[in-house]
């Protein structure tokens, strides 16, 4: 039998800790190695057996949360899952921590723990295993000069417009990632929409950190956006976005409804509607995360004309959406993270 995930608890509330380990313990391989009421007692308590993952909250007296991260992946990098509340504070701070270097975010109700303990279980575990299989602490690996092509589809013709639209899709490692593409584009860059796997109210948050160190303007997504050079516009947690054409303009619409591969928002939803809609005039990217979403959309828009690429393996925090999209042929170039925003660049503008 393989080794189990170890897993340190880091909460200073008594019921949350009960409720998250006793949730963890239904998985047989993960096991809850310990738990503690703030970051200086778990930094005693680890020392003698340390991690594989920590669950931690961000609002705890003595040291917060994002202190005791940035410590941690200074001196010993450890993959790290939020743990937060919904509120607008602990959106900010949770956003500042994915920032510090955590993989993941799960929420946490302020009342109702046992239904969470229901309804939220799954996702709780899936988070552990992702962050398990996490690559934390390295530096993005490198760009190396070569792009990997692979082998070409067979395209269906569709006019070519003036505008460009660039869709990304990203999940556990993606909000890193996107800081390092979206920081070192233009002021006008090309359209950009965007998928990041995050809950609602933390997308808001996560808009307003890139807007503030970005040149172009990030926003979350609201329904009928234009999606314009200049902008990046980021699928609002808990829902769904498209993209619509009209004439040679682009905009968003943002709905509800049903999870597509366990996610609301998801990539392949965006991705097939900017298939659909912008065919040839559009550039896909899938990047860092865990699971399969995107990949199908991915081989779509490839198969509409649209320029394809996948993050590689080495800059990747977890390669599954990535590795999933290269294995159906969606891919039609490989790429490192440093060369995602030098890819754009060269295509979206009609180079």
């Amino acid at each position: 039998m393989s080794k189990k995930i170890r897993v340190f608890i880091v909460d200073d509330s008594a019921v949350v800790r009960q409720v998250v380990a006793a949730v963890l313990g239904q998985d047989q391989s993960i096991e809850v190695i310990g738990s503690a009421s703030d970051p200086l007692f778990a930094l005693q308590k680890m020392q003698t057996q340390w991690p594989d993952v920590i669950l931690l909250d961000v609002e705890m007296p003595r040291m917060d949360g994002i202190t005791f991260l940035k410590k941690i992946m200074s001196e010993r990098p450890t993959p790290v899952v939020i743990c937060s509340t919904l509120t607008e504070k602990g959106a900010q701070t949770s956003v500042d921590a994915l920032a510090a270097g955590a993989v993941e975010i799960i929420t946490k109700p302020k009342v109702g723990l046992k239904d969470f303990l229901n309804e939220s279980s799954a996702a709780l575990i899936r988070a552990v295993k992702a962050a398990a299989r996490a690559r934390v602490g390295s530096a993005p690996a490198r760009a190396t000069e070569h792009v990997v092509a692979t082998a070409p589809v067979a395209q269906r013709a569709m006019a070519k417009t003036t505008e460009s639209v660039i869709a990304l899709g990203t999940s556990t490692g993606g909000t890193q990632a996107l800081q390092t593409v979206l920081t070192s584009l233009p002021e006008d860059c090309p359209g950009i929409v965007v998928v990041q796997h995050m809950p609602e109210k933390f997308t808001a948050a996560f808009a307003d950190r890139l807007n503030r160190i970005c040149r172009c303007e990030v926003k979350e997504a609201e329904n009928s956006d234009r999606v314009r050079p200049g902008r990046v516009l980021i699928a609002p947690g808990g829902r769904h976005m498209q993209l619509k054409r009209s004439g040679a303009q682009y905009h968003v619409t943002i709905q509800d409804g049903p999870p597509v591969n366990r996610h609301k928002p998801s990539v392949d939803v965006l991705f097939r509607s900017v298939a659909r809609e912008a065919g040839k005039n559009a550039i896909g990217v899938i990047m860092t995360g865990m699971g399969d979403d995107g990949a199908r959309g991915l081989l779509e828009m490839r198969e509409a004309g649209a320029l394809t690429a996948a993050q590689d393996e080495a800059s990747c925090v977890v390669f599954g959406m990535p590795k999933e999209a290269i294995a159906r042929g969606a891919a039609a170039h490989i790429i490192t993270l440093p060369q995602i925003s030098r890819f754009i660049l060269g295509h979206g503008h009609g180079h």
